[in-house]
Formats: structure tokens, sequence, C-alpha cells
């Protein structure tokens, strides 16, 4: 008897715990973690109740649960539930619930809120990745022939690196003719590329943060007057968690935070861009993001300031989208980096389909480094024509890969190890940058 009844409540729990996965279409992921607080980014299969319960490692009895949230067909089925009352240097262990019922996942599920070293010790030894162009085929949408992605496995290599953020260049997914026209395209195509078994340990495993670039803003090389980009603006902030957005005013996604001794400035580089053809006079960033970025950067105090835009700023050459495509601009940008003397600007791009590190000497002591990651799953460009005469010697990579940034060292002399690597996680390329003071 006891043995039958064992059976049926073993029964009743398998059959509750596969309807909750059923009803998991992508995530758990990480987004924006402060000292406070922490985003987890989930998204259903249907409408449900979600919610989150939270443990510290040193006190697992201690649970906290998120604000339950009904995700509904309007936003794509999608939630970002917040963590409140965290506290700092702690890391927490998290459970999904859907319908009041746990989650079951493969992986661990963890955050960790960062620590307070300020005033109080040397600036902890961390990691980030970066890339861009995550290309997911779909036959029945794509062009005829041999797909254009794939190599998936470099996912699942990414959630392997020790790294406590990954920063998405651009192109995250990839709008195709069927999708940028309609609402359903939209969320369709957000949800086809978010829900890649390959992606998930990734989504879980840190914290994300994103930019736009052509092809999840619109068509390819859209510009700020495409006819749908408020209803991309809807679904990008649907599917990413970004400690916030539009924070220039007149842009669609630009948005800054700081992690440990580093701040980072997410550019907007299609909310106000004009085409290519009237590059002359025309505008890539706009006045009211080009002037936020500039106070920023100069009320800045970190050890490195780090700028992600979608196309290539260092690169001279005036090819594909590169910000040399819009000249005045970018000049403005470099006088203003040089004449106020702003150290330690890292530009992080996608878009070219190859990847590689550029360095423009301003002085002796001063120079601007672009760190180009792309593609990682999307088809590489192995034919490379243009010279980029501030290419760092050996860095060109022309296969599917990314980036692995290391910071380390003592305050006011850190440093910053680039590291790239293929699929498979060997290694392409090294190069270090030490913190410059003037």
């Amino acid at each position: 008897m006891r043995l039958l009844l064992f059976l049926f409540i073993f029964i009743l729990t398998t059959i509750s715990v596969n309807a909750q996965n059923n009803l998991l279409q992508a995530g758990p992921m990480s987004g924006y973690i402060t000292f406070r607080e922490a985003a987890i980014w989930v998204q259903t299969t249907e409408s449900a109740k979600v919610s989150a319960v939270l443990w510290s490692v040193e006190q697992p009895n201690n649970k906290k649960r998120t604000i339950p949230i009904i995700t509904g067909r309007d936003n794509g089925f999608t939630a970002t539930l917040i963590a409140e009352d965290l506290l700092p240097g702690t890391t927490y262990n998290y459970q999904l619930e859907i319908n009041n019922e746990p989650v079951e996942l493969e992986y661990t599920s963890t955050i960790k809120t960062p620590k307070i070293w300020q005033w109080r010790e040397q600036p902890p030894a961390f990691s980030l990745l970066t890339g861009s162009c995550l290309y997911v085929s779909e036959k029945a949408f794509d062009r005829p022939g041999k797909p254009y992605g794939g190599d998936y496995q470099i996912l699942q290599n990414m959630a392997k690196q020790d790294a406590q953020l990954m920063l998405w260049l651009g192109d995250n997914t990839y709008y195709r003719e069927v999708d940028w026209d309609s609402k359903t395209g939209i969320y369709y195509r957000n949800t086809h590329t978010r829900s890649l078994p390959e992606l998930q340990p990734l989504l879980s495993k840190m914290q994300h943060y994103s930019i736009w670039d052509d092809h999840d803003f619109g068509s390819n090389d859209a510009v700020g007057s495409f006819y749908n980009k408020k209803l991309t603006l809807e679904a990008f902030k649907d599917f990413w968690a970004n400690p916030n957005y539009d924070i220039s005013g007149g842009t669609g996604i630009s948005g800054q935070f700081s992690y440990n001794d580093i701040d980072v400035f997410m550019l907007d580089n299609r909310w106000n861009r004009t085409p290519i053809y009237d590059s002359a006079k025309g505008k890539i960033l706009g006045k009211k993001q080009l002037n936020w970025l500039m106070s920023s950067l100069k009320n800045s105090h970190a050890s490195f300031k780090l700028i992600m835009v979608g196309g290539q700023f260092v690169n001279p050459n005036k090819v594909y989208e590169n910000m040399a495509n819009y000249p005045e601009e970018r000049q403005k940008l470099i006088d203003f980096i040089k004449d106020e003397q702003i150290m330690n600007v890292v530009f992080l791009t996608g878009d070219r389909h190859h990847s590689e590190v550029s360095e423009m000497e301003l002085s002796e002591t001063h120079s601007i480094f672009d760190i180009t990651a792309s593609p990682i799953t999307s088809k590489a460009h192995k034919k490379v024509k243009e010279e980029n005469k501030f290419r760092i010697k050996g860095s060109l990579i022309k296969e599917r890969n990314y980036a692995k940034l290391s910071f380390s060292g003592k305050l006011k002399k850190r440093v910053l190890k680039i590291e790239f690597f293929d699929s498979e996680n060997k290694p392409l390329f090294e190069h270090t940058i030490l913190q410059q003071r003037l």
C-alpha cells in the first residue's frame, strides 16, 4: 500500500514538473544586477503566473520571492522579475516558478550582487564576454542554400567561461522579410532566437546587457526612418533586461551602468541615423545622444570606459556601416576625447562579421581602442579587403568567435586582457592594455 502511495505521489510530482517545464519557452536569463536588486527574465509558451524564489548560499532557509507577474500575448509572454532587498557581495541561488510550481533545470541558476570595495580594498578582478551577430537558421524563412547560421555550440562554450557579464553588441537576432513588417513577425523572430537550446545555459550563467544594430532594429542597413522602429523598440525592451533605456533623451535604447571599476555606455546607432549617402551632413548618434555621451565620459572616474556601439569606430575606412561614414560626429568625439584627456576609452563594436583590435594613438600616452567581436553564429566574412591602419598586428579573425575581457591589478594600475576564442573555445588572439594615466 505504501509503495502504491509513493508511486502515486511520484507520478503526480513528475506530471506537475513536466507541465511547468512545458510552459517554459526560454530563460531564465539574468539581466542587470546591482547591490540591492536583480532582474530575472523569462518567457512562457502561454499566459502563466511566473515568479522566482531566491536564497543566499550562506542562509539557504532565508528565502525571498519576487512579485509574481502574469505573462501575456501583448508582450510575447515575457516577464522581467525584480528581486529586491538583496545584500551586496552575496551569491543567491534561485528557482523559477510557473503557476506556483517549481521549474527544474539541468543547470544552476545563480546571481551574485557586486561587492562594496570602494574605500575598503583594491577593485576585484573580473571578466566579461562580448560579441555580436547571433543568427539562428530557420530553413522555412531563410534564403535558399547553405544555412547562414551554425556552430551553436559556441554558446555552450561561452557558458563554461569564468565571467560575470555578457555584453551583446547588436544583431542579436536577425529579422527576415517575413518578420519586420508586423508585430507578430517581430515577436516570432525574437522568440525563435531566444529559444535556441544551446543558448539557455549562457542566459542563466551571467548578467546580460544589450544594444541593437540594423538586424534587430529593422531591415538590413535600416536607418532612423524605419517605419516599425517603435514596434522593434517595444520588443527589444520585452526581450532584454537592461537597467535603463533612452537616458540621453530622444534615442531608443541608449543606457549606462557601472560594474566594479568600469563604466559601460550603451549607444543607439539606429534611432537617429541618416542614410549613408547623406553622411557628409548626416548623423549616426544625434546631437542629444552625442552630448550625453561626452558629458558622461568627462564625469566618469572609471578605470576603463567601455562604449558599446554596433559599427566600428576607430577603423577609418568608409566601408559598410563604419562610423567613418559619419565624419563630423566621429571627429567631434575624437577631438573631445583628446582635448579633454579622457583616458582609457575602449569601444566595443560588432557588425563586421570579422574581429580585430584597433588602437588610435592620440599621443605617446593616450590612445582610443576598438575591440570588434563578430560573428558569434552568423556567417563569417572571409574576404576582409580594407587595410585598417589602426589594426593591431595579428588581431584579424575571420571565423566565428567571441571575446573575453579580463580586468585585474591595483587601482589606477589596472590591466585589461583581451582574448578571442573560436566556436570550440580554442584561443585565437590575445592582447593586453595597461591603464593609461595623465
